[in-house]
């Protein structure tokens, strides 16, 4: 259960917040600005000089995401939203799944080329494969982090009454090799998008893969929507709408602790 300070509306500071999120991805960024339309000022990885990379090496999106959101808020010591998400191809056993980004094996600084790359390859793997066993859905895990619990360091044990509702949320997240991040998760969300992949390349609009990632009530690709309707259906917008409340309420409540 979620564990928060009780204040007024009258003892919110107006003071603008910083809030990562944790992507070099400007399409990411955009998305989750224009969705969570707070009074916080949202920075990305590229606002950091000297930041190290959080591998992306776990077997799930959601601990892929949890991992970065809890080692970036430890390193730039914001409250950080880190989202792991990718294409799920059933024909393909769940491929490309948490290596969608590198799916063609290529590292590519431009990233409508590494996309393209990426695309041809799925393609490439479903030639011959019918309409009816194109399936696949989009997926995408939030998580909303911050870093250690101020009160570490200032002589008060963690675990104490206190301690626990200044910080609201779990101590520590064991990582694969069993070592503590420290850092606290406030929020998990997951939303998805059900669909086809087309037999080629169509639409001029997002990223990623949605050129190929075809919605059939709309009959339309995603690449051909809007930023407007894809955020209204998109596996992302799902995950970021429930993460929404949550975060208002925690901005509501003063909760963001620098």
């Amino acid at each position: 259960m979620l564990l928060v300070l009780s204040l007024s509306k009258e003892s919110v500071s107006n003071k603008v917040k910083k809030i990562l999120v944790a992507t070099t991805n400007p399409g990411k960024i955009a998305e989750i600005r224009a969705m969570l339309d707070f009074d916080v000022e949202w920075l990305g990885l590229s606002d950091f000089s000297n930041i190290s990379e959080i591998p992306e090496d776990g077997l799930t999106f959601a601990e892929n995401a949890r991992t970065k959101a809890l080692g970036y808020a430890e390193q730039t010591g914001l409250w950080t939203i880190a989202d792991d998400s990718g294409l799920v191809v059933d024909a393909l056993d769940g491929a490309p799944g948490v290596k969608s980004s590198r799916f063609s094996g290529a590292k590519d600084k431009n990233r409508k080329l590494l996309d393209r790359k990426n695309m041809a390859k799925v393609l490439k793997l479903l030639e011959g494969v019918s309409k009816e066993e194109r399936t696949a859905r989009f997926v995408c895990c939030l998580c909303l982090a911050c870093p250690a619990c101020p009160e570490r360091g200032r002589g008060k044990p963690v675990g104490t009454e206190q301690t626990r509702l200044a910080c609201p949320a779990k101590p520590f997240f064991f990582g694969r090799s069993g070592e503590p991040v420290e850092g606290k998760v406030l929020a998990e969300t997951k939303g998805m998008l059900e669909g086809l992949i087309a037999d080629k390349e169509v639409g001029g609009n997002g990223f990623g893969y949605d050129p190929i990632f075809f919605v059939p009530h709309l009959n339309k690709t995603v690449a051909q929507l809007t930023r407007e309707e894809k955020n209204a259906i998109s596996h992302r917008g799902n995950a970021i709408r429930k993460l929404k409340p949550i975060l208002d309420e925690l901005l509501w409540r003063n909760c963001l602790m620098e």
